[in-house]
């Protein structure tokens, strides 16, 4: 192998497929970061066998070859290069030297014949979608999942990704709450159905990975119990968790009468500060709001840390009163991650879900969102 090219590019390149680098495996292989010469591009890759990245970047081959190099000594390498334009890279047997003006760094190469065969999409994609919506949709959802160290119900852990009629709905939650967001899908069959759930860890990491990329659109592939988005010059692979997700359009409250319309962010600062008196072994807030009255009372208190009360000052009086408590985490989780200045928080009972959505002149970015939270029981 025998390559130049920019430093910007090496380092985007190294920079994203080191999202997919193995840091505690017993295969030291998938520590590695693989780099192939194709035509007038370098290919990055990496992988832990979970979910894998590949990215092209523009580059003068002079020869072709492939090496894996150690992943967290090339990314720290990097990192630290000398400001200059161009770099070369040539290998041997042994080695790879890395010029970077007057400086030359010689890097092990890892045996290539270990590295595992990457999955990569071969059929044609199953549609594209906007890929700010498809972050924000990843922002939005990924955060209700539970953690594999939490539940033995990979399901939970999961992001489940429904394409139908035309659109992609991404789900999330641990069985306490509920996140959901729709987003458009381009070119999706008109009768097309399907469900791929993903680890939202893996997920997050899309998110980041994609964010660094100018790219309008990212096209979906799914075969082979895996899913792949593709935008710009990057690929992402990961395998899909094979359990049934639970049917979340069933535990969307329908008939919730009381809406309680707030100013988003006063309510927001509001619950961040009374959850500080909130016990902490449930870690409630109390919401108390008299029909015909815009006044609602957020409160909290607990032995250990003394009382809290505060008004919030709602849109529009409710039709009907309601004393009702939440998990004031679980708000906050949601309401930081919308956007628009105004939301509902629609409830019916105090033992019954509540649903949070964006109100009054919606953001773009909150579109198609809708949040369900269980309330905890009041003693």
């Amino acid at each position: 192998m025998n390559v130049t090219l920019r430093r910007e590019d090496l380092e985007f390149g190294v920079r994203t497929v080191s999202h997919a680098l193995a840091s505690r495996t017993a295969m030291p292989i998938l520590g590695g970061i693989k780099l192939t010469p194709i035509d007038n591009e370098v290919e990055f890759a990496a992988t832990d066998l979970e979910r894998a990245i590949r990215c092209r970047v523009p580059a003068q081959v002079e020869e072709r070859g492939t090496a894996v190099l150690p992943g967290q000594l090339l990314s720290q390498l990097v990192g630290r290069l000398p400001e200059v334009t161009e770099i070369r890279l040539q290998s041997t047997d042994a080695q790879v030297r890395l010029t970077c003006g007057s400086a030359t760094f010689e890097l092990p190469i890892l045996p290539a014949e270990d590295y595992p065969q990457l999955p990569e999409p071969v059929s044609d994609p199953l549609g594209q979608i906007p890929t700010p919506q498809l972050l924000q949709a990843i922002a939005q959802t990924a955060f209700a999942a539970l953690k594999a160290s939490e539940t033995t119900r990979l399901a939970l852990t999961g992001v489940d990704i429904v394409l139908r009629e035309g659109g992609a709905k991404f789900a999330a939650t641990n069985g306490y709450r509920l996140a959901i967001k729709r987003v458009p899908v381009l070119g999706l069959p008109e009768r097309y159905e399907g469900s791929f759930l993903v680890d939202a860890g893996i997920m997050t990491d899309v998110h980041r990975v994609l964010s660094g990329l100018v790219a309008e659109n990212t096209a979906l592939y799914a075969e082979a119990g895996q899913i792949h988005f593709r935008a710009g010059p990057v690929t992402f692979s990961c395998r899909l968790i094979q359990e049934q997700f639970p049917d979340f359009e069933r535990v969307i409250p329908k008939d919730n009468q009381i809406g309680l319309f707030l100013p988003r962010e006063e309510f927001l600062e509001t619950l961040r500060r009374t959850e500080l008196f909130a016990a902490e072994e449930s870690g409630a807030v109390t919401l108390r709001a008299n029909a015909q009255s815009t006044s609602l009372e957020v409160s909290a208190a607990s032995r250990e840390r003394g009382k809290s009360r505060e008004v919030v000052e709602l849109v529009r009086p409710p039709s009907r009163g309601i004393e009702i408590a939440f998990k004031a985490e679980y708000l906050i989780d949601a309401l930081r991650r919308m956007e628009s200045d105004q939301v509902a928080l629609w409830l019916s009972a105090p033992e019954r879900a509540g649903l949070l959505e964006p109100a009054g002149n919606i953001s773009p970015a909150d579109e198609g969102f809708l949040y369900v939270c269980m309330p905890v029981r009041l003693l």
